[in-house]
């Protein structure tokens, strides 16, 4: 009796204890988006992009100090592969976030990996929880104005942030899995800073450089980037990529949050259940991984 008593809860936390950073993932990102909103003015959405990867590259270099010695040309291909995906997301959701209001940019993009949450899953429920989390989406991108008073190319661009987001998590696992601690991340993100600088200096120029510009980026890269990467590669060591998918359903919830608070944008009651049924599916997800006696994504990391 005493045995299974002390197995209990060491399970219990090791299955929620990637739940949380999951959670603590989204807050962050989704406050440093809000943040990155109100800087568009003074560097512009690829500016602002430019400075979050690259301090952000700076930072986990220096706090990782990956090494460069003793991976396969396969570890390197994924690391690519995941500095692509990172690079193309951040690009693509920000002109998103320029266009249309960023509770909407989220909504479209989550579509994502929701889809990945799909095919990924091998069991029915997480197609019904997927579903669930799908009205929610759907039901915050009609709320307020409705969809055709929408930026197209703000719209566009939100969804091919969400198959670069599908990706993204994809190679993300693959990363955690081959590298050690957070050595993969910092690689990758080196990889998406050095995509983004041209385009950087060619739209922003100085403005990049300006000190009030540059404080205030890499607070948006250290909230959007550096935290929550970190936190979802580690959570993702334990998680299925498709419970992970599902619980990404939240952050149209986060970012209207954000919106909110940072960005006084109100919030509508179709938005308030649409928030209600997001956080309803992820807490399904949550329950079904909980509830699994094996799977060979959590196992092969305890």
């Amino acid at each position: 009796m005493t045995a299974s008593t002390g197995a209990e809860p060491s399970r219990r936390r090791g299955s929620l204890g990637p739940v949380g950073l999951v959670l603590a993932g989204c807050i962050s990102v989704q406050f440093g988006a809000a943040l990155a909103v109100s800087l568009m003015p003074r560097a512009g959405a690829i500016g602002v992009v430019t400075l979050r990867l690259v301090v952000a590259a700076v930072v986990m270099l220096v706090v990782c100090r990956p090494k460069l010695r003793g991976h396969s040309r396969a570890d390197w291909g994924t690391v690519l592969a995941f500095g692509i995906a990172m690079g193309g997301m951040n690009l693509l959701f920000y002109q998103a976030a320029a266009r249309i209001p960023l509770g909407i940019a989220v909504t479209f993009e989550v579509l994502g990996p929701l889809a990945l949450s799909v095919f990924a899953s091998r069991r029915l429920v997480n197609v019904l929880w997927a579903g669930l989390a799908l009205c929610g989406v759907f039901l915050l991108g009609g709320a307020g104005g409705g969809l055709g008073s929408l930026n197209l190319a703000g719209v566009g661009f939100a969804v091919a942030a969400g198959a670069c987001w599908a990706t993204y998590i994809i190679f993300s696992a693959r990363t955690g899995r081959r590298f050690p601690q957070a050595d993969g991340l910092a690689l990758a993100m080196v990889v998406a800073a050095v995509l983004c600088l041209p385009l950087g200096i060619a739209t922003a120029g100085p403005k990049l450089i300006d000190p009030v510009t540059l404080g205030l980026g890499a607070a948006v890269a250290v909230m959007s980037s550096v935290l929550p990467y970190t936190l979802e590669l580690v959570a993702l060591r334990r998680l299925p990529a498709s419970t992970f998918a599902v619980m990404m359903s939240l952050e149209p919830a986060v970012a209207a949050l954000s919106g909110f608070l940072v960005l006084s944008q109100d919030l509508a009651w179709a938005e308030v259940l649409a928030i209600t049924l997001v956080i309803a599916a992820s807490m399904g997800a949550v329950r079904t991984q909980v509830g699994r006696k094996k799977d060979p994504a959590v196992v092969l990391h305890e």
